[in-house]
């Protein structure tokens, strides 16, 4: 196993500021560009990040960790950013980082042993989860995002990088 809380916490920290830096005094052809229809552009991301630091990291642990609460977990509706009043990416960016750091910051509070990562509470669809998969997954979950974002922007200069698009493996997908 690769799981290392203070590791985690490197990365969860890190998301913000690295979303501030590539995002903010972009022009709204990035921050609006998508893969087609059904898919999200990054302002849309952001928003989704929100959704999930607001209702599904800290509360799930709660439900893990907390003997008080009830161990199953909250369906998270991952695609209810989409519903959101249309803001700036620099606001947008603000409240993610604001919630973001008071998450961490009870994440830090919550967790007093190594055991507790060993701890369980139940996934409405997938059963049986660890407070260590789940603290893993809240990074991996960081990540693709950060990737998708890349990934989406890369492709608004598809057709304009020419025959370099086979060497471009970020356009490949």
């Amino acid at each position: 196993m690769n799981f290392n809380f203070q590791e985690s916490i490197q990365i969860l920290e890190k998301t913000p500021q690295t979303l501030h830096y590539f995002l903010t005094n972009l022009s709204d052809s990035w921050l609006h560009c998508n893969e087609g229809d059904g898919t999200w552009n990054p302002k849309e991301v952001i928003e989704h990040l929100i959704e999930a630091e607001k209702t599904n990291w800290v509360s799930r642990t709660e439900a893990i960790l907390d003997p008080d609460k009830d161990s199953h977990f909250e369906p998270f509706n991952r695609f209810s950013h989409l519903n959101q009043k249309p803001r700036s990416i620099e606001e947008s960016i603000a409240e993610f980082q604001s919630i973001r750091f008071n998450n961490l910051n009870k994440l830090r509070t919550m967790v007093t042993s190594s055991s507790d990562f060993d701890k369980v509470g139940i996934h409405p669809e997938l059963g049986p989860i660890t407070l260590g998969q789940l603290i893993s997954t809240w990074v991996v979950h960081d990540l693709t995002h950060i990737t998708q974002i890349a990934r989406v922007m890369a492709k608004r200069y598809n057709d304009d990088v020419g025959p370099w698009s086979s060497y471009l493996s970020i356009l490949q997908k």
